[in-house]
């Protein structure tokens, strides 16, 4: 059911920074929350002066202290923090640096008790924070986000997220459509229940902690209509005008803007 949740993230994805710069050289690798594996790929690339690719090559290498769930796939587990860059920085130094960094973040006693309360293990948690991190317009709506995905899961309905259509499709918009919710892809939350196989960004501590510890609420839908309005609902029919309303605001954006 297409725009039955919608993002409230924004569409534009800045280049990941690097920081302070000396002789030329960056000092430092930023690599902000709700980023996608890739692009921190792509970032380790461009901060090494490496060619494109070099990092996503050197996984293989890279020995990273990931959970059996991942499969060696560390997306979830690249932790959004600031990375020295010394003179020895590798590719292969810089991942294990994150991922032993979410590591420590994630596996420690609130978080696991926090998951197992939630009757799930941690990977799962991190599997929820990256969907509240890639769905949640501010950090005070995160709460509300994990909630709707736990109340859709404990109601067996889809969650139907357009998050996990735009990480199947590689890209970031709003503008979800029909057809892009019938992708044979085991991202597509439209088709498929429960949870995508993996993570779809690396999130922050905010969003961990709301997957953990959800706010109450009975909501089923969200969508954030214009910046700063997302609204939450348990009722169906509220929901559609929310939606209309939203697309109505998204149809007279680009006009007021001109």
């Amino acid at each position: 059911m297409a725009g039955a949740v919608v993002a409230g993230t924004a569409v534009a994805v800045p280049l990941l920074t690097t920081g302070e710069k000396t002789d030329g050289r960056p000092k430092t690798l930023v690599i902000p929350e709700g980023r996608r594996a890739a692009q921190v790929y792509r970032a380790v690339d461009k901060a090494l002066a490496l060619p494109p690719g070099t990092t996503r090559k050197s996984l293989a290498k890279a020995d990273l202290k990931l959970p059996e769930d991942a499969e060696g796939n560390p997306e979830g587990y690249l932790f959004p923090a600031t990375y020295p860059l010394d003179d020895g920085a590798t590719p292969e130094k810089l991942l294990t640096a994150m991922v032993d960094t979410a590591n420590r973040r994630f596996n420690g006693a609130p978080v696991a008790a926090g998951a197992e309360r939630n009757a799930m293990n941690v990977y799962q948690a991190v599997t929820i924070a990256s969907l509240v991190q890639s769905e949640a317009a501010t950090e005070a709506d995160m709460g509300k986000v994990a909630r709707v995905i736990f109340n859709r899961l404990e109601r067996g309905m889809p969650l139907q997220l357009d998050s996990t259509l735009n990480y199947a499709l590689n890209r970031s918009t709003l503008a979800t459509t029909r057809e892009d919710t019938k992708i044979d892809s085991p991202y597509n939350s439209y088709q498929r229940m429960g949870l995508p196989p993996t993570p779809i960004a690396n999130p922050g501590e905010a969003a961990m902690r709301a997957a953990i510890d959800p706010t109450p609420g009975d909501w089923l839908y969200f969508v954030t209509v214009r910046p700063g309005d997302t609204r939450f609902t348990a009722d169906y029919r509220e929901h559609q005008r929310n939606v209309a309303e939203f697309e109505e605001h998204r149809r007279d954006a680009p006009a007021a803007a001109g």
